[in-house]
């Protein structure tokens, strides 16, 4: 039987372990590399050397202070990163997916994220 695999290495960055991956060209496969808060945590901890608990703190401030800002409807700016607002939607008439019916959708406020040009030049290797 031939193998489903060809090569494919990922790292860890938090804990540097390397792991090899065998994926068959044929295939088409999308590994996801996130960050979640306790990594993010994890990852001030290590770098600020600082215990795991304090992290957490510095972290949930930080999230609870821009969260109450954007309740606020307040702009957030974070040079390099990118800015977060909040966008208005007015009324508008849509459709359900699954009859096809027109309803009516009401006002809305949702958080919208818009890239640093820094961060946009990094991503896009510039």
């Amino acid at each position: 039987m031939q193998s489903l695999f060809s090569k494919i290495t990922w790292v860890n960055v938090v804990t540097n372990i390397e792991l090899q991956f065998d994926f068959k060209a044929k295939y088409s496969y999308t590994l996801e590399v996130m960050m979640n808060k306790s990594e993010l945590v994890e990852q001030l901890a290590i770098k600020k050397d600082i215990p795991i608990k304090r992290a957490e703190e510095v972290v949930n401030l930080i999230f609870s202070s821009m969260t109450e800002a954007m309740v606020n409807s307040d702009r957030i700016e974070i040079r390099g990163l990118g800015s977060f607002v909040i966008k208005d939607y007015d009324t508008y008439t849509g459709r359900n997916p699954k009859t096809g019916e027109p309803i009516k959708v009401s006002p809305k406020k949702l958080p919208f994220f818009k890239v640093g040009k820094e961060l946009k030049e990094m991503v896009l290797g510039e």
